[in-house]
């Protein structure tokens, strides 16, 4: 099914509106589901919308207020309510920001939140604002760590944003060589997973995204990847998260917001790291057809592409469950 950004747009937030979002959290919902689509991270867009109503469905207890537990000129303790971690994570965003323009530096965590969606979402105003930022998210146990076959770890997402005089860079990754939306995607499409990626609840290798999400995913990097995972734990329950959440339920938060001002000279930064960036794209390609690409280039020009085409294609039994939920 293809559809225009602005019908999209419109049948997401309806659906959130369905299962008791209020206009403007639908909206800010919406948005960060609709980036997901042009940014060609399809598995984080229309998709997740189903994934995130399903959540809300299932839950035996009513959300709560997102609430501010505590606060200093520098910093913020967020409780989210259980909330989805679209609304959760932007409240932070926009604290952090607000903080860092009055004190030059913030921190902000937040926990009792699940799907908090791209941290580059986040990131890109952090550096719009012309700041440095960085983001790490920890959540329920899904990660065998390197070595092992049993989970101990989220896919625990580590992320960084840099402000530049165009593009900004924006290294944004998982540490799971699979992020539990592609497999949860793959799953609703019945379809397989690539080889490696997963062990079934015995510690066998397996492609069916069932018996991986009965067993566990694999690490990515290595022994280096798992120790990121870890470290990523570790800044999550930092935020009060739990160390090994039950379910898909208190997701940690962590962003740091830095102001370049603080060390040196915005300005000057900015032109460093855009002169930086121009060096890199210069790197001698190993094939001539595929230059040297900085992060967050790709995912900026996809999405300035598909603007203009003005076209979000969706799966036939995705587009028609949410239109039965929105009653549209």
């Amino acid at each position: 099914m293809k559809l225009s950004v602005a019908q999209a747009r419109a049948l997401v937030q309806a659906a959130m509106e369905a299962v008791g979002h209020s206009a403007a959290e639908a909206a800010v919902i919406g948005d960060h589901l609709i980036d997901c689509e042009l940014r060609g991270l399809s598995y984080g867009g229309l998709p997740r919308a189903l994934s995130v109503i399903e959540r809300i469905k299932s839950a035996t207890e009513p959300k709560r207020p997102i609430k501010v537990r505590r606060e200093s000129p520098v910093s913020a303790s967020i409780d989210g309510g259980d909330q989805v971690g679209y609304l959760v994570a932007q409240q932070a965003t926009d604290m952090a920001i607000a903080k860092a323009k009055a004190s030059g530096i913030a921190v902000v965590g937040a926990n009792e939140t699940w799907y908090t969606g791209m941290f580059s979402y986040y990131l890109e105003q952090v550096t719009r604002a012309g700041f440095v930022g960085l983001i790490a998210g920890s959540g329920g146990h899904i990660v065998a760590p390197a070595g092992g076959t049993e989970k101990r770890f989220g896919t625990n997402p580590i992320a960084f944003g840099f402000p530049a005089l165009d593009t900004p860079i924006i290294w944004d990754i998982g540490t799971s060589s699979i992020m539990l939306a592609e497999v949860l995607l793959a799953m609703r499409l019945e379809q397989p997973l690539a080889e490696g990626r997963a062990y079934d609840s015995q510690g066998q290798p397996t492609t069916d995204p069932a018996a991986a999400l009965g067993g566990a995913f694999t690490g990515w990097g290595g022994h280096k990847g798992s120790g990121l995972a870890l470290v990523v734990q570790l800044l999550g329950m930092l935020t009060g998260a739990a160390a090994a959440p039950d379910g898909l339920r208190d997701c940690g938060f962590f962003l740091l917001v830095i102001d370049p001002n603080l060390l040196s000279d915005l300005d000057d930064y900015k032109q460093r790291v855009a002169a930086y960036a121009d060096s890199l794209r210069a790197t001698r390609p190993l094939d001539p057809n595929l230059p040297v690409r900085v992060p967050f280039e790709r995912s900026a020009a996809e999405r300035a592409k598909r603007l203009a085409a003005d076209e979000i294609v969706v799966d036939d039994a995705v587009h028609n469950a949410l239109i039965k939920i929105a009653s549209l």
